[in-house]
């Protein structure tokens, strides 16, 4: 792929565009762009949160297929109306979702289909970094498409579910510790029993006991694996990046991409070509790692647009993730586990 436009506000970041990528027309707006559509054969959106549904809407209006960096939008109505409006032109696209391609999302998805963990019942991720004096830039000020539940937990609850499937519950903290925005953020999602079983009575939530429960005795409606996931940027010591535990072993991966870890010792004696290790108690066995990286998303983009593969990142998995999100921030609010 060539980057042939760009569109850039500031004028600082067009000179740095100009030197990122010479012979590219610069604009300082995107209707400008959009007005030349023979220069480009596909739309990258990479705006600031809280302006994806607005630059999505007038790309689905150009009818460019376009990429959507996440979060899709900052609500789910948002994120509904931008499928709605694309859709409605015929216009296709695909979102960002990058983290899908991590060293570690593929090894453990390697992994759960060999069964080496058995039965899994709970997944839990840290992305936490120490950042005692906070970035001024948008994601940590902006105060509707700011924050990290947009920014890290779009990623997060898009893996738990690329991994474990559909989210029925979800528990959720958050504070804002040294930003206007929220860094610290802690989710708990309840994932659908597998084969979509949610026995047990109307309305009751998966594997939660109610009141009425209690009183007569009945039983929890089964539910699925149970995902914890946090994100701060004030952690000084950041935790084990990823921890899934089955019923035959666990996999653990230390640290992520070099961020400093107290865990970075247990890494050690990684070999070549592995990622994490696979876990029984005083055992553990270096866990190979499956051929792919960040670059595919685009390679499959272009397979994608070539008809010749489906879309890399089904849009509407943006929308379920912005579902979840929204749930988040109402169980922040109110303190209690919210239905999704």
């Amino acid at each position: 792929m060539t980057v042939t436009a760009v569109v850039a506000r500031d004028s600082g970041r067009r000179v740095q565009a100009a030197g990122d990528w010479p012979g590219a027309r610069l604009f300082s707006d995107l209707p400008s762009m959009l007005a030349e559509p023979g220069l480009y054969d596909l739309v990258v959106i990479a705006s600031p949160s809280s302006l994806h549904a607005e630059h999505a809407n007038a790309v689905s209006v150009a009818g460019k297929p376009f990429v959507l960096d996440k979060p899709i939008a900052t609500t789910a109505a948002e994120a509904r109306q931008v499928l709605k409006a694309a859709s409605s032109s015929g216009t296709p696209f695909t979102v960002f979702q990058n983290r899908r391609w991590d060293p570690e999302q593929l090894t453990l998805a390697a992994l759960l289909k060999q069964g080496d963990l058995g039965k899994v019942h709970t997944f839990e991720r840290h992305w936490e970094r120490w950042r005692p004096k906070p970035q001024q830039r948008w994601k940590e000020n902006d105060a509707v498409g700011g924050g990290l539940l947009l920014d890290l937990g779009s990623h997060l609850v898009d893996s738990a579910t690329q991994l474990f499937g559909p989210v029925v519950a979800v528990y959720a903290e958050t504070r804002a510790l040294s930003t206007p925005t929220e860094d610290d953020v802690f989710l708990v999602l309840h994932h659908a029993a597998p084969g979509g079983q949610q026995a047990g009575r109307p309305g009751a939530v998966p594997g939660r006991a109610t009141g009425a429960d209690i009183l007569f005795g009945e039983p929890p409606a089964p539910r699925g694996v149970v995902s914890r996931l946090w994100a701060g940027s004030l952690v000084g010591a950041p935790g084990p990046r990823t921890r899934v535990l089955g019923d035959g072993g666990a996999y653990l991966v230390n640290s992520f991409e070099g961020d400093a870890s107290p865990f970075d010792v247990l890494d050690s004696e990684q070999p070549e070509g592995t990622h994490g290790w696979l876990v029984r108690g005083r055992e553990r066995t270096a866990v190979p790692r499956p051929k792919g990286g960040h670059g595919d998303f685009y390679s499959a983009v272009a397979d994608w647009l070539a008809g010749e593969a489906d879309v890399p990142v089904d849009p509407a998995d943006a929308v379920r993730t912005a579902e979840v999100l929204d749930a988040a921030r109402e169980s922040a609010l109110e303190g209690r586990l919210v239905d999704v």
